[in-house]
């Protein structure tokens, strides 16, 4: 009856799901945090992959990737990496809330993540704020810099480079900077906004 009420009330709409957070990060969600209907298509390409089923969003926020594809996709587990102790609680106690089992947020920077644990990716643009102004980004409670996109960038760039063939990568408003040869987009959509990739090689 739970996943009944849920579905209705929070996995519906966006501004549903938005609903579970407190004002100030709902402000933040049109910009910063996944669609829903963007969500399940990009976790229904993951949890599509063969072999596999540990899932991880780089740069998870409030963890409504992982929280959505969790919910539609039970036997797979998502992980949610952020750097911002404020939203990985958020997104735990909505993961609480909800009841997810199959979801589990990490509290580190990606650079000190070994992604090697992990089978496929889900990357919504989350090294951006350091390419843009003051008012696009979350807080200012972080360091900013081109520097730091580029390290941030080549780490997950040299962790899917060593991958294997049928790893599974979406990407959502990325410049690309971190995806390595060997990796077939297999579908787009929304003006290339979401791309789907395979590795090949």
């Amino acid at each position: 009856m739970d996943d009944l009420i849920h579905q209705a009330l929070y996995f519906s709409t966006n501004e549903g799901f938005d609903s579970l957070y407190p004002d100030r990060f709902r402000r933040l969600s049109k910009r910063h945090w996944t669609p829903l209907g963007v969500a399940r298509k990009a976790a229904h390409f993951l949890s599509s992959a063969p072999a596999g089923n540990k899932i991880l969003d780089i740069g998870s926020g409030v963890g409504k990737f992982c929280l959505v594809g969790g919910h539609y996709f039970r036997d797979r587990h998502f992980y949610g990496v952020e750097q911002r102790p404020e939203l990985v609680r958020q997104a735990e106690a909505v993961r609480q809330f909800t009841g997810r089992d199959n979801v589990t947020f990490i509290h580190a920077n990606v650079t000190d993540l070994d992604l090697a644990a992990y089978d496929h990716f889900y990357f919504y643009n989350a090294f951006f704020e350091n390419l843009v102004e003051e008012s696009d980004r979350i807080d200012n409670r972080l360091d900013y810099s081109e520097g730091l996109y580029n390290q941030y960038a080549g780490y997950v760039y040299r962790a899917l480079e060593t991958k294997p063939a049928g790893t599974r990568l979406v990407t959502f408003h990325s410049l690309l900077d971190e995806i390595p040869p060997g990796y077939r987009m297999v579908y787009n959509t929304m003006s290339l906004l979401l791309r789907c990739w395979i590795k090949e090689e």
